[in-house]
């Protein structure tokens, strides 16, 4: 069996080419007929790009928007990375490789205070506690060198925000290039940050200043600065920007949205909502639609737009049959996390889980073929919301009124699977409001307020696609066969269920149609696939309480969005 390796490996006797380019840069060698820069060169005087306004002083060299090649012989140089096969920078991120929730906080100051909903995830830290914290991460960057990233988050430059990402790794400065939008000459001759990323993982943090361990990821809103030390997992900057655009976002009439979107040949666009397992990857990359954005969003009164400029999608059990687009978008200039290589070849193994299950690459939008470019749309025709119900007692494809779907939308529905988790044994039911709970400072009833008004402005058509089992619960029924959630999602997207009658679930509620092109009749209904319809009563019921015991935190909710509560 072939060894696993992860960073660089001097000591072997097969040279890779990660190596060879990191010793040619630490002997200021040519590297492919060019002189490569020497990290180490020290220079008297050099721009600063305004770091001073941001109480740095006296860093190492400064670094501002290098292009990926520069980045990834940063990386390379500085031990931080190695390239596998494919051409991807492949990293590893220590202890954290996914986001911590238990150590993300936002500052309690006066301006925003009364606006953030204030819960177990939006969890406040005192500015004295801030001003500390942001203290240690000042002294930690004197003398250090340092990488900039300036860029936009915001495919519409109508509502775009200037974004500036402060990294002390190279590796991460190439996350951020690929994941916002990067700035052509002339923009970034004028770029104006107004948020503030400054991410240092090699500072750990301290729980006498208001933390909980060596990580910390803290948001101030009126500052509109992140400060993120103890953590490598790149995801943190991703999500930092997403939780800032949640905020102001409202601010200009856009609703920030968790989701993917695409488009069809004649322009009409759809949303895709759903968490972890659901499928929304899957379902929303379709070969005979474009591709506008994997995962954030915004609807303004002028339609949706991308807020990144890239995708950052998971790799475990990735393969070419599958997932084509994802296996040909990870090549050079592409940035790995945790994905196990092959010693000897440096070929990656998607199907080790070594480090973690959250395995995942960061790769330009364009690295997919046949993307909406710039990736903005008109105001979506069919929205979509993805759920996986292991308990087998939602309908495979239902129609949602406007109070149904903005109740669906605060619950975001989903379940967990026995195995999956330790404790574990039997499926649970997990809930996220909008789609995206860790990342919404404000009340969800904010969000689905504004998704409710545009459904009725434009008329948007909304389903809920049950993409978990049928015939029982996990262990008894079976999942939902793909090429009939494929049939459904097209039905609806295409306009096929216009003419079709409807009728309501007697427990849901949500209205469930008489046929569906290319799909069994007799499994649109659940209750007809389970041996005993008792059971089914039983079990459906016992999901609608969960619904209603979750949904009892909303009390701010409108009296028609409670009333399209299930019936329990």
């Amino acid at each position: 069996m072939n060894e696993r390796i992860f960073f660089n490996d001097n000591a072997y006797h097969d040279i890779s080419v990660s190596t060879l380019i990191k010793r040619q840069l630490a002997h200021r060698e040519t590297l492919d007929g060019y002189m490569a820069e020497p990290i180490d060169y020290y220079r008297a005087e050099f721009p600063t790009y305004g770091l001073e306004t941001l109480g740095i002083k006296h860093p190492g060299r400064i670094y501002r928007n290098l292009c990926v090649s520069k980045l990834i012989e940063h990386a390379l140089a500085r031990g931080e990375a190695i390239l596998a096969s494919n051409g991807a920078l492949c990293v590893k991120t220590g202890k954290y490789t996914g986001r911590s929730p238990n150590d993300k906080f936002i500052v309690d100051e006066a301006i925003s205070h009364d606006k953030i909903h204030w819960n177990q995830l939006n969890v406040p830290i005192s500015e004295d506690n801030f001003n500390r914290l942001y203290r240690h991460v000042r002294s930690y960057v004197q003398g250090r060198d340092l990488y900039i990233f300036d860029g936009y988050v915001g495919a519409d430059p109508k509502y775009r925000m200037g974004v500036r990402i402060i990294n002390e790794l190279p590796a991460q400065n190439l996350f951020a290039h690929q994941m916002f939008i990067r700035p052509n000459p002339e923009d970034l001759d004028r770029h104006q940050a107004d948020f503030t990323v400054l991410a240092v993982p090699g500072l750990y943090g301290d729980i006498d200043d208001g933390i909980n361990s060596e990580a910390f990821i803290v948001a101030h809103f009126a500052k509109k600065l992140i400060i993120i030390g103890g953590s490598q997992y790149a995801g943190e900057i991703k999500k930092s920007v997403f939780s800032l655009m949640n905020y102001f976002m409202t601010k200009r009439n856009v609703l920030p949205m968790h989701c993917s979107a695409n488009m069809d040949a004649n322009g009409n666009t759809a949303l895709f909502f759903g968490l972890s397992g659901t499928g929304k990857t899957t379902l929303s990359a379709d070969p005979k639609r474009r591709l506008i954005g994997d995962d954030e969003h915004g609807w303004s009164d002028d339609g949706i737009f991308n807020f990144e400029g890239g995708c950052y999608a998971k790799t475990i059990h990735l393969s070419r049959e599958n997932e084509p687009q994802i296996w040909n978008a990870i090549r050079f200039g592409s940035m790995m996390e945790n994905v196990v290589l092959d010693r000897a070849t440096r070929r990656p193994d998607y199907d080790d889980n070594t480090l973690t299950e959250n395995t995942r690459v960061a790769y330009p939008i364009h690295y997919i073929p046949d993307v909406v470019l710039p990736s903005i749309g008109g105001h979506p025709k069919t929205v979509i919301f993805l759920t996986a119900d292991a308990f087998g007692v939602l309908p495979p494809i239902s129609k949602l009124t406007k109070a149904q779907a903005m109740y669906h939308f605060i619950s975001g529905y989903t379940s967990k699977l026995a195995g999956t988790e330790r404790g574990v044994t039997e499926p649970q039911a997990t809930f996220s409001a909008c789609f995206g709970k860790p990342f919404l400072p404000l009340s969800a009833t904010v969000y689905a307020e504004m998704l409710g008004q545009r459904l009725e402005q434009q008329g948007t058509q909304v389903y809920l696609i049950n993409t978990g089992w049928s015939g029982g619960p996990y262990g008894v029924g079976r999942r939902m066969e793909i090429k009939h959630t494929r049939a459904m999602v097209s039905a609806a997207l295409n306009g096929q269920l216009a003419d079709t009658p409807f009728h309501p679930h007697p427990i849901f509620k949500v209205l469930v149609p008489e046929w569906v092109p290319g799909v069994p009749s007799d499994i649109l209904d659940p209750k007809n696939t389970w041996r005993d319809p008792d059971a089914y009563d039983r079990q459906a019921k016992e999901l609608a309480s969960r619904f209603a015991e979750n949904f009892a935190r909303h009390s701010n909710a409108a009296p028609e969005i409670v009333a399209a509560e299930p019936e329990h």
